[in-house]
């Protein structure tokens, strides 16, 4: 037997030298660090060179075997450094690099540029300066790792003075983006491709001090790091500036500086804690086939409890999706027979499938969410559990890890499979922890107005709710996660719109009052309207109104001199007919007193006027 125990030390001692062969636990690292301040041509950078010094200071304290500092160096002294620092690169595991100065992009390509470069027309970019391209040429024979962190995001100090040779030639604010062609490698902007960084009020830029916070924490994989470092520059500048990472790396962690080793091995490992990491994995992975391998294995006892939970909880997805496409078959069966005019009877019969199915879909729904739940808070106790029995831990005891899940592993097995409940300690401080966190980034992403108390009321509960609305996500807002806290990080600026009230509008986070110009006034719609005056009313004068006489002979129609002439006695018409010979052809003339032809030469010519005694033709006479 102890034959046996001594082989599994050996085996294990093994095992870490294996692990420590391993690309994150490189043996030799080197880098190289330049800060260019004085610029000739420029204006003077404080900064740059203070970074330099900072991150210089923080590799050598982290056990870089190499680190070559370097300061306010020419085009002849750059180009030196780089190709010294190459024959460095060539036989180590971890190449970095860091520049801090002025920085330009022309036609897409990005430039450092030396402290005596003149830049007088853009084609001495080429001449002057060295593109980034050199610089991972540099860097290029490190056998597992590559990174440049460019801290140069300025705005281009030569803009309005270098003259361009080619109108078409783009020369953009910041730095461009790019895509590293050597796998292992990482390229770290202090800002978006596009945009520019800030130096901020101190002796070091807010990147600059991120960066010394976390690059060379011991075992802290470097994505992860540069995660950190993001999210303390944007909550630096107000969310104004958000470094930026290019590249990719394999699955496995990869730290600039190793995690230190454990003094001895643990001479023996708990079962809880096998099955708990099983489980762990089965959960990371979640989907059934995992789940029911694991419950295959540990058929029984506290984590087997949770694994019927979360298998309860895909069931219940699989099922409301299942009921989902039911009810969209019998949405269009029941649309086609209607369209295609079918009996009575058969779209009766559509229109009962169709309701039972969407019934059945509701009822799907609401399982799903009842399972969710549950799964949710069991998970949620399980973590809160073996955190405080972690915390419970002393040094001098490391064979009662996991204790507290052993023993709600002892209550969870004796419930029934179908309904077990999670037995686990409850641990409000933590969880007030936790709601504090996420209450804080639901008020940086404008979500949350109320008071960061770490008390997950129903205030908190519609903050993260409206997130969920504007976001598209689907985060539990019955309780404060871990899931939930890592997705709101995830968002870099405002995710809920700001809401001001009348009389304000919205300018950026802020509510500024709205001014109207002189003659307008602002409106129920929160918009600045003219003000129109008042309009003249019309008003009746009774003295200018026409008789009663006057209107009527106004409105009468008026006779022409072609009217036929009035009928007279049949000796008269005898005597006119008679007379019309020497008359003005046949035209009579009539006046209050009598009726007589036209004299000859004469005409009739209508003056207006008339009435029942006056004839409104007059005789004119050549």
């Amino acid at each position: 037997m102890t034959f046996y125990k001594h082989l599994r030390v050996c085996l294990l001692l093994v095992a870490s030298l294996f692990l420590a062969s391993q690309p994150a636990w490189a043996t030799k690292r080197v880098a190289l660090v330049v800060g260019n301040s004085s610029y000739q041509n420029a204006p003077l950078l404080p900064n740059p060179a203070n970074d330099a010094a900072a991150i210089a200071a923080t590799l050598k304290g982290a056990g870089f075997d190499v680190v070559d500092s370097r300061l306010n160096l020419a085009a002849t002294d750059m180009r030196r450094a780089l190709r010294e620092f190459a024959d460095q690169a060539r036989d180590a595991d971890i190449a970095l690099v860091y520049y801090a100065g002025h920085g330009i992009e022309i036609d897409g390509t990005n430039y450092l540029i030396p402290t005596d470069a003149r830049l007088e027309r853009d084609t001495d970019i080429y001449d002057e300066a060295f593109s980034l391209d050199r610089v991972l040429l540099a860097i290029e024979p490190a056998r597992q790792l590559r990174v440049v962190i460019v801290d140069a995001c300025r705005n281009n100090p030569f803009a309005d003075t270098m003259k361009r040779t080619v109108a078409s030639r783009s020369i953009s604010r910041g730095l461009a983006r790019v895509e590293p062609t050597v796998s292992n490698t990482l390229i770290a902007f202090a800002a978006k491709a596009g945009l520019t960084a800030l130096d901020g009020n101190s002796k070091n830029s807010p990147y600059a001090m991120a960066l010394v916070k976390y690059i060379a924490k011991p075992g802290l994989d470097l994505r992860r790091a540069f995660g950190f470092i993001r999210d303390d520059v944007l909550q630096a500048t107000g969310n104004r500036q958000e470094p930026y990472v290019y590249g990719s790396l394999g699955g496995e962690d990869v730290a600039l500086v190793p995690a230190p080793k454990t003094q001895e091995p643990t001479p023996a490992t708990n079962p809880q804690s096998e099955v708990r990491r099983d489980y762990e994995l089965a959960l990371q992975l979640g989907n059934k086939g995992a789940l029911s391998a694991f419950l295959a294995q540990h058929p029984d006892g506290y984590y087997a409890s949770l694994a019927k939970l979360q298998l309860n909880k895909i069931d219940a997805e699989d099922a409301r999706v299942a009921a989902t496409e039911k009810a969209r078959q019998a949405e269009q069966q029941r649309a086609r027979l209607a369209s295609e005019g079918a009996q009575r009877a058969d779209q009766e019969k559509a229109a009962a499938d169709l309701k039972a199915a969407d019934e059945a879909r509701i009822a799907a729904e609401r399982t799903k969410q009842a399972a969710q739940e549950q799964a949710a808070e069991a998970e949620r106790k399980r973590t809160a559990s073996e955190t405080s029995a972690a915390g419970m831990l002393s040094g001098n005891k490391p064979a009662i890890e996991n204790a507290a899940p052993d023993n709600a592993a002892a209550a969870a097995s004796s419930q029934d499979d179908k309904g077990a409940k999670v037995a686990a300690l409850s641990t409000p401080p933590l969880q007030a922890d936790l709601a504090k966190s996420v209450q804080s980034e639901l008020s940086r992403v404008g979500c949350f107005t109320g008071a960061v108390d770490g008390a997950w009321n129903a205030a908190s509960q519609r903050s993260l709710a409206l997130f969920n609305r504007h976001a598209g996500t689907k985060l539990d807002v019955k309780l404060a996660s871990l899931d939930a806290l890592d997705t709101i990080k995830l968002r870099p600026s405002r995710v809920c719109p700001l809401i001001c009230d009348h009389g304000y509008r919205p300018d950026g986070d802020q509510c500024s009052k709205i001014t109207c110009a002189e003659g307008s006034f602002l409106n129920d719609d929160n918009e600045c309207e003219k003000r129109r005056g008042k309009q003249p009313v019309a008003k009746r004068n009774t003295n200018d109104r026409p008789s009663r006489a006057d209107r009527s002979a106004r409105e009468s129609p008026q006779p022409t001199a072609d009217l036929p002439p009035r009928q007279a006695s049949p000796k008269s018409q005898s005597d006119g007919s008679r007379r019309s010979a020497s008359g003005a052809g046949g035209q009579i003339y009539c006046n209050s007193l009598t009726c007589r032809p036209v004299k000859r030469g004469c005409h009739l010519e209508y003056r207006g006027g008339g009435g029942p005694y006056a004839d409104p033709n007059a005789e004119v006479c050549n």
